[in-house]
């Protein structure tokens, strides 16, 4: 099977401020100093929430579970020396529906972050990833 590549550009505006994204794509703005975007670390929060939660909403719809709402929040304990990396992360995945089962739920968030989360598995292999579930 052939290795995809995936390119992204990312170019300097000002001070910390970079924006960028895939060629003839959307583009987003990361600012090293979280003020006119998120920080590079907070991004890296927001890829694995949005990665996961993908794969959480396909895997439910297979499942014939339906959302009416899905929030993701997600946290992460980093060093207190440079390099000042993420050690753990904790999700925890607010849902709402008409007949969402909790096992269900759990089953399709432990197939992503196991099995498909491209994101998460990109991570060291030693950063701790837990999660709780809140269905309302």
């Amino acid at each position: 099977m052939a290795q995809q590549t995936t390119r992204a550009t990312l170019a300097w505006r000002a001070g910390m401020e970079f924006e960028g994204g895939v060629p003839g794509g959307p583009t987003s703005i990361v600012d090293g100093n979280g003020k006119a975007g998120p920080s590079p670390v907070v991004t890296l929060l927001l890829a694995a929430a949005g990665c996961t939660g993908s794969d959480v909403v396909s895997i439910l719809e297979k499942m014939r579970m339906r959302i009416a709402t899905f929030r993701i929040e997600i946290s992460g304990v980093r060093r207190e020396q440079e390099p000042r990396r993420y050690l753990s992360l904790h999700l925890v995945y607010h849902l709402t529906g008409e007949g969402l089962e909790e096992a269900k739920v759990r089953r399709a968030i432990d197939l992503s972050l196991e099995k498909y989360c491209s994101v998460t598995h990109s991570l060291a292999p030693d950063i701790a990833i837990t999660y709780d579930v809140a269905l309302g």
